[in-house]
């Protein structure tokens, strides 16, 4: 058999979240594979939790209070290691945005790939948004830093930066790199997964096609309105799931130098302070 765990973090979807759960129930899986979910909840006030147990009460989940994705996957993924120190040893980690709705064929097709690379590459599946069906939206990433578009031949597209929405780790790669970095409270923590992969030699693959639909966020990022008031922005920046500097920094120092992370803090803040000069320049 092969063990499966899958890692969410959710907060305040309800519906999203139950119809992410009901694609994974609706998976054509192998015979040989068992799916355990793992959630874990910041805190939800729209009865996400009581729906998850009600519906789907054989889910794992327990509450963090305040808790972001970054850190919130980590205690997912702990939740799954205190299962395989008691006897149940996962085969691979999964892990899914609660926004990504994936198709009946995503596991299969994440599992096929990983074992044509003898499960020692990181497996990604991209994504389309849900009204077209025709714009990639998340995913694994090309050296331009765009969504690797799908082959012509559905064979694996080789990547160099990952979207967590779909990433399949295998326990082989768990074991040399382990889990998310704790520095990280929301975003970021997957690029910084991705990026340290490659630095130790792990590959990183993409699906040759699209495994499932999530839709990006369309409206200006709020800590970058001009319409919202300077004051208000600056804390938005500040904010885990804003652009906080100081993780930015952290991750363009690991992994970019020193000199790019000293260039894009200053114009994070420049484009914090004068949104309408930065929003000409970009046009």
């Amino acid at each position: 058999m092969k063990y499966i765990a899958i890692l969410l973090t959710v907060f305040n979807r309800k519906e999203k979240t139950i119809k992410c759960l009901q694609n994974i129930e609706a998976q054509s899986l192998p015979t040989d594979t068992k799916l355990d979910i793992y959630i874990v909840d910041g805190g939800s006030t729209d009865g996400t939790v009581e729906t998850i147990k009600a519906q789907f009460p054989y889910v794992n989940i327990k509450t963090v209070d305040g808790v972001f994705w970054n850190r919130g996957m980590i205690e997912a993924w702990k939740m799954a290691e205190e299962k395989s120190r008691s006897g149940q040893k996962y085969d691979y980690y999964l892990w899914m945005n609660d926004d990504t709705f994936i198709y009946e064929d995503c596991i299969a097709s994440l599992l096929r790939v990983s074992q044509s690379k003898e499960d020692k590459a990181i497996i990604l599946g991209s994504t389309l948004d849900t009204q077209t069906r025709s714009k990639l939206t998340y995913g694994g990433r090309d050296e331009t830093g765009n969504v690797a578009r799908p082959s012509s031949d559905d064979s694996p597209v080789r990547v160099v930066m990952m979207n967590g929405n779909i990433v399949l780790v295998p326990h082989n790669v768990y074991e040399k790199l382990g889990t998310l970095s704790s520095y990280y409270t929301h975003a970021r923590g997957d690029f910084d997964y991705g990026l340290r992969a490659r630095k130790i030699g792990i590959e990183l693959w993409q699906v040759g096609h699209p495994l499932g639909e999530c839709d990006l966020h369309e409206h200006i990022d709020a800590w970058c309105d001009p319409e919202i008031p300077l004051k208000r922005r600056w804390k938005l920046m500040h904010r885990p799931n804003g652009m906080p500097p100081m993780e930015i920094f952290h991750l363009e120092n690991q992994h970019y130098g020193l000199r790019t992370a000293i260039f894009h803090f200053i114009t994070i803040h420049l484009r914090c302070l004068f949104p309408n000069i930065w929003i000409k320049y970009k046009k």
